[in-house]
């Protein structure tokens, strides 16, 4: 059997996370092997924000994402911020926009960020090998050996950015748990997030509005988000449910607020101000008409506002503001766009993603149990984790 080939550190997935680690530690004069079993790097990357890649948000802070340990995040992002990815795009001549809520965009294309990654790596002498699915890892004598395709290479330091098995079709899997578990971490249970509700029984009834989109604010026990809900034939989707999907559990109620820009008492104040019109012709006035008019055939009140007493329309108007959901389930891997769970953090340095009681073996990025809110938000923890291997490795 030939010697393994010798490098610093191999690092297995050639995603977001991954390739920052790479470029890092290759710039500090490491040798470095970047591996996937993908054809080309970052294929996520290239499908995120409708093809413009959705990089960062400027809004980053560790509040925004969900772990069993809420205060992992913060060294890694505090250490590499937005600011310092903007640099990096902005040295590459990629134009970019602030869309909404501090996600930025490409102008152009998710191409580019992809293009800049691999020119980093470039700059760090990072041998890439597409194409090339792990069939071993061995640990022996502080060394760990990696068999890829018909050859085999060797590493003090192993990072595992192989990241969740959201979006199955594009070749992602649970490898990555796999992995950490040989080694004897801990996996927190991994579950789909950022992902539509899937609705039955009588809330089937929304079906017929797929398409019709709102402006809301969408709750989940103390969590609550203001964007656009999208119904669809399968149930809610939007912004604002993929939010507050990382935070539900089976059995949980969903609470919409359709209205969230009237107070309280507002439908009695309409009663007055416009008394011979009917509760269909208000909605309509605030949504979409054939939301309007559902909402209004659910809670039964017809005729003229006039005819009502404000009690009911009180009721009515608290009931638009805390519509309640029980989704029967979500759409699964499938469409989730992250995982919540993953590698366990209580078993690793917060500093260096290195594994306590592994010495060598580092995680990052979406394998690792940080899940940070639609918006670029696990992009940056991409960077920043990668970032903080990469110092090390």
């Amino acid at each position: 059997m030939t010697n393994p080939t010798p490098y610093d550190a191999i690092i297995l997935g050639a995603g977001a996370a991954g390739m920052m680690c790479a470029l890092t530690a290759g710039q500090r004069g490491r040798r470095v092997l970047l591996l996937d079993h993908a054809d080309e790097p970052g294929k996520k990357i290239l499908i995120s924000g409708g093809g413009r890649c959705n990089f960062t948000n400027i809004h980053t802070a560790p509040d925004r994402y969900l772990s069993a340990n809420p205060h992992f995040a913060k060294s890694a992002l505090g250490r590499y911020t937005p600011a310092d990815f903007i640099a990096l795009v902005d040295a590459h001549g990629i134009a970019w926009h602030e869309k909404t809520l501090g996600q930025l965009f490409c102008d152009g294309s998710a191409k580019q960020i992809v293009a800049l990654l691999r020119d980093e790596c470039d700059r760090g002498r990072v041998i890439i090998g597409l194409g090339q699915p792990v069939r071993a890892v061995d640990h022996a004598d502080r060394q760990y050996r990696v068999t890829f395709g018909d050859r085999t290479a060797a590493a003090p330091s192993l990072v595992i950015a192989t990241g969740g098995p959201s979006i199955p079709k594009m070749g992602a899997t649970g490898f990555a748990y796999d992995l950490a578990r040989r080694f004897g971490l801990k996996v927190v249970e991994p579950r789909p997030a950022l992902v539509p509700f899937t609705l039955g029984g009588e809330e089937t009834l929304f079906r017929s509005l797929s398409g019709v989109a709102a402006d809301v604010v969408a709750r989940c026990g103390k969590m609550a988000f203001r964007e656009a809900a999208l119904f669809t034939h399968k149930g809610l989707s939007g912004p604002a449910i993929l939010q507050i999907s990382s935070y539900w559990r089976h059995g949980d109620s969903i609470g919409i607020d359709f209205l969230p820009d009237l107070r309280p008492g507002w439908l009695a104040e309409a009663k007055r101000a416009k008394p011979r019109a009917g509760l269909r012709g208000v909605l309509a006035g605030h949504l979409p008409a054939r939301l309007a008019e559902t909402l209004s055939e659910r809670l039964g009140i017809e005729g003229e506002l006039v005819a009502q007493t404000d009690k009911r329309l009180d009721d009515a108007a608290r009931r638009l503001a805390d519509w309640r959901f029980t989704p029967n389930g979500t759409e699964g891997l499938a469409k989730a766009e992250v995982v919540a769970g993953g590698i366990a953090t209580d078993g690793l340095s917060s500093q260096t993603m290195e594994a306590r009681k592994v010495p060598g073996l580092h995680a990052i990025g979406e394998a690792v149990d940080v899940t940070g809110w639609l918006g670029g938000y696990n992009f940056q923890w991409a960077w920043a984790s990668g970032w903080a291997a990469g110092q090390v490795v």
